[in-house]
């Protein structure tokens, strides 16, 4: 990110009752949505509205369901419909399903736990399949409006402990922490994620089997011919700030297809839930439009960006007068656990993190001002104010945020290194701790 701001005075946990004057994403919202397909066998036309639009058999049909799509139910009764959404057996892929609450609530700990399968997502045997979610964090739903929720959980079973995946139990334990929470850590996350044309699973607006003009004149581009997928952008952009998400930019990438949106900062155990809610909302929102979303850290081989997860970190002492030492000090605890970081950061990151594209060599650590070519970058007002907050450019944009947050701050605020190994990384990347 290019700054890091303070945080909003929003608290994700508790969410304030919905305006029924507010709109969701409703199917109209969509009518401008245009997808720029080679398709062999001819064009797909769609008006990218809801997906069973798809099914249409006349146009009293689609009228039908777009009235009771768009329903607001808010006039008629006080229940809501909440959306439990939570992390697969992949580590990556986002599951959900939908249950009635009988009124409006405005934190978690109002809603029920819930279960389910665990044998259909990889979590569990199916001799004992049962999987118990504990709803974390609430965010407005978008899709359906008024007072209806997304819930971000997290997993565990029966007994109560966290299944193998449930990333968030240790993260917040780190960050509950004294040490970690007197440090007020924030994070400014940059997601990148690629659009892929359905069925040939080929980057938005290229040719089908064939490649684009080489990259330069697509970054932050504008124009037909070098912006593809603009309005899902936009689109997930509204979402998310209706949501409540603290969305607090977007931008297309260097490669074609290719777009980025940053969250932050937030502080602590928030930046995951955060990230989590708007990969969803970014899930549900290209399965509306009929584009598929990849998080694969280097979607294309050869020479075209891969797609990461900058995270921006500081803490409190980083951020008062004195801080580069700080900073400094940071970076010299991730040199030293550099390998327990990368094993962490995401799979096939090998792939991306090349030392080209604007990456550093996943085998060697590095830092540097303004080096976007460092594993942990430093920006130049960092510099000059003498404080601030580093990027670590490691992370791949199918890691999980639960992980690389909590680990920075294990890292920086509890890890303490051999005095030896201490000086010996110190003397190595020439930083005067």
């Amino acid at each position: 990110m290019a700054q890091i701001l303070a945080p909003s005075t929003q608290w994700q946990m508790r969410l304030t009752k919905v305006s029924t004057d507010a709109s969701p994403l409703s199917s109209k919202m969509w009518s401008s949505l245009v997808l720029k397909q080679n398709n062999k066998r001819g064009a797909i036309k769609t008006s990218a509205k809801f997906k069973v639009l798809a099914l249409k058999s006349d146009n009293s049909t689609i009228n039908r369901l777009e009235g009771l799509l768009n329903l607001d139910i808010t006039p008629f009764t006080d229940r809501i419909i909440a959306e439990y959404i939570w992390i697969g057996g992949s580590g990556i892929d986002v599951r959900s399903k939908s249950r009635t609450i009988s009124k409006p609530v405005e934190h978690p700990s109002e809603l029920p736990k819930w279960n389910y399968d665990g044998s259909s997502t990889g979590q569990a045997p199916g001799e004992d399949s049962e999987v118990i979610l504990y709803p974390q964090a609430i965010f407005k739903d978008p899709f359906r409006g008024g007072n209806n929720i997304l819930v971000i959980c997290d997993a565990y079973t029966p007994a109560g402990d966290p299944i193998p995946t449930n990333k968030r139990h240790r993260a917040a334990e780190i960050f509950s922490n004294k040490k970690v929470a007197d440090e007020i850590p924030w994070y400014g996350i940059e997601q990148e994620y690629t659009l892929l044309q359905p069925d040939v699973k080929w980057p938005l607006g290229w040719p089908v089997g064939a490649y684009p003009g080489p990259q330069g004149p697509y970054y932050c581009g504008a124009g037909a011919d070098k912006s593809f997928g603009r309005d899902i952008s936009d689109a997930h952009y509204k979402a998310c700030l209706y949501a409540g998400i603290n969305i607090s930019g977007t931008n297309g990438e260097v490669m074609p297809g290719q777009w980025e949106y940053q969250v932050g900062p937030s502080v602590g155990i928030e930046a995951g839930d955060h990230i989590w809610a708007s990969r969803y909302i970014l899930e549900r929102i290209t399965e509306q439009a009929g584009v598929v979303l990849t998080l694969d850290p280097k979607p294309i081989e050869g020479d075209w960006n891969g797609a990461g997860c900058h995270t921006n970190y500081s803490t409190k002492s980083m951020r008062e007068e004195g801080g580069f030492e700080v900073i400094k000090k940071a970076i010299l605890n991730l040199s030293l656990r550099h390998s327990d970081h990368i094993s962490a950061y995401g799979e096939g990151n090998e792939r991306r993190l090349t030392g080209k594209h604007e990456t550093a060599s996943i085998d060697q650590f590095s830092w540097g001002v303004a080096n976007r070519g460092c594993s942990i970058r430093v920006g130049r007002d960092t510099e000059k104010q003498g404080k601030g907050y580093l990027e670590d450019r490691r992370p791949a944009s199918n890691m999980d945020p639960y992980v690389v947050t909590s680990l920075l701050a294990e890292t920086t605020l509890l890890w303490e290194p051999s005095l030896e190994s201490e000086a010996l990384a110190a003397q190595k990347l020439a930083l005067n701790v």
